[in-house]
């Protein structure tokens, strides 16, 4: 990027700090010349972009990346401004944040916890961020979101779906715009039903991580409530590749759903593998059988080509939709890289404007007043309709889409259907719930890292 009001500082190269030998970061240390960490100087603040550029997720990670940047030069003054223009907030103008230039690295976390915090870490420690967005994972996201927790750095976590993230490892200083497992939960179990009936038999594959555990429990809790029975549960590795091993025995397992748990590029393998292995074309017990993915994203409907079409899944957010967010923000990405932007796109995109916004009404970048004003802030205009950012667990709630493979596409783009738009009331929840870590599950204090 050549245009002098954005500034990108290079790639940091994640995996090659040593922790253990590190001295103790400066930034864990108390200075009385500090007000809080990484206080940025008149003229510019930097930020971190923090997501998976090589590994099973680096599509997700390359179009979070692109938003990322998109974000910067509309806050910096350049191109057509996209979601400042619809957004219920007026405080941007286009002149940076606080009047500072917006300026930005990047790492790459390789979908891999310890890579991404210590890519993390370089940010804060060497390269002086005083924000860090990102993930497509919530394994990496609830690293990083301790980590910036420890540092006193807020944490706008991107496209994590994990209900842990703002669950039982939920943190002061981490916000959450992405919906979580419980809301595919409870969005998708009515359509389901109306679509396949209240007497199936369903067999999970699933990612072996946070992310995967919790949307298993919560496609199998709200599927079991409306009359399901599930068959068997097994745990498949990240990033496997080949899932014809674990596909085989759901064959001859009377199971007549397969939900595939997976993710990115996990997703893709295993759909095409279940496909091929003729899962849609088994009849069981006079029943078809059929497959759920419960997170869809544009990008994986696009690797798994025609495999998708009629498949049922959820989203956060898709280009589709007719709001005037919506439409901003796909101009000014589609303009710019040719494409529509997928829904990881868009969080990371919106998480970087809200946190802007959160900085200019605080009149600080003092972490602790940043995210007072994101509590319970409720704010329009982003592309979901009315959403508010709890205080008590950092998670927004909005509207969330249900969605299925388009039959009969018109271009490489047009591969999902927007099946229903699930009110939020829908899928609201309280705070102590037992899937987000019941009455333990706290906060704790917002750090300054001062």
């Amino acid at each position: 990027m050549s245009n002098n009001n954005v500034t990108r500082r290079g790639v940091l190269k994640s995996g090659t700090i040593a922790g253990a030998g590190l001295a103790v970061p400066t930034i864990f240390t108390a200075s009385a010349a500090r007000a809080y960490t990484n206080e940025p100087g008149a003229g510019s603040v930097k930020i971190g972009f923090n997501v998976p550029q090589t590994g099973p997720y680096a599509e997700e990670g390359l179009d979070e990346l692109r938003a990322q940047e998109l974000a910067v030069e509309h806050l910096n003054g350049m191109g057509d401004g996209g979601m400042l223009n619809t957004f219920s907030e007026k405080n941007l103008d286009g002149t940076g944040i606080l009047g500072r230039k917006v300026e930005f690295v990047t790492g790459d976390t390789q979908t891999k916890s310890d890579v991404a915090r210590a890519s993390a870490q370089q940010m804060i420690e060497r390269e002086g961020v005083i924000m860090v967005n990102g993930g497509s994972s919530s394994g990496v996201a609830v690293a990083v979101q301790a980590l910036c927790q420890e540092a006193g750095i807020i944490f706008m976590a991107g496209l994590t779906h994990s209900n842990d993230t703002t669950g039982k490892d939920r943190k002061a200083n981490g916000f959450r715009h992405f919906f979580n497992s419980y809301m595919s939960g409870a969005a998708l179990a009515p359509v389901l039903k109306n679509a396949y009936g209240d007497q199936r038999r369903a067999y999970h594959l699933t990612a072996d991580y946070n992310w995967g555990y919790t949307t298993q429990e919560a496609v199998q809790t709200s599927t079991e409530a409306m009359g399901w029975e599930t068959v068997e549960t097994v745990l498949t590795p990240v990033g496997a590749g080949d899932f014809n091993s674990y596909i085989t025995p759901v064959l001859n397992s009377g199971a007549d759903v397969l939900v595939l748990n997976h993710y990115g590029g996990d997703m893709v393998n295993s759909l095409t593998q279940a496909i091929q292995a003729g899962i849609r074309d088994r009849v069981v017990d006079g029943t078809q059988m059929e497959i759920v993915v419960p997170l869809y994203s544009e990008l994986m409907a696009a690797g798994a080509g025609q495999n998708i079409q009629g498949i049922l899944g959820s989203m956060n957010w898709n280009w589709q939709l007719e709001d005037a967010g919506t439409a901003a923000f796909t101009k000014s990405f589609g303009e710019k890289y040719g494409r529509p932007p997928s829904n990881a796109a868009h969080t990371c995109y919106v998480q970087t404007l809200l946190y802007a916004d959160a900085v200019t009404r605080a009149g600080t970048f003092d972490p602790c007043g940043v995210a007072e004003a994101l509590e319970d802030f409720e704010f329009d205009g982003m592309g979901n309709g009315p959403t508010t950012y709890r205080g008590a667990d950092h998670q927004c709630f909005k509207d969330v889409l249900v969605v299925k493979g388009k039959e009969n596409p018109s271009n490489q783009y047009d591969t999902l259907e927007i099946v229903e738009v699930t009110p939020r009331a829908q899928v609201e929840y309280a705070p102590d719930h037992p899937s987000f870590g019941g009455a333990d599950a706290t906060l704790g204090e917002c750090n300054s890292g001062a």
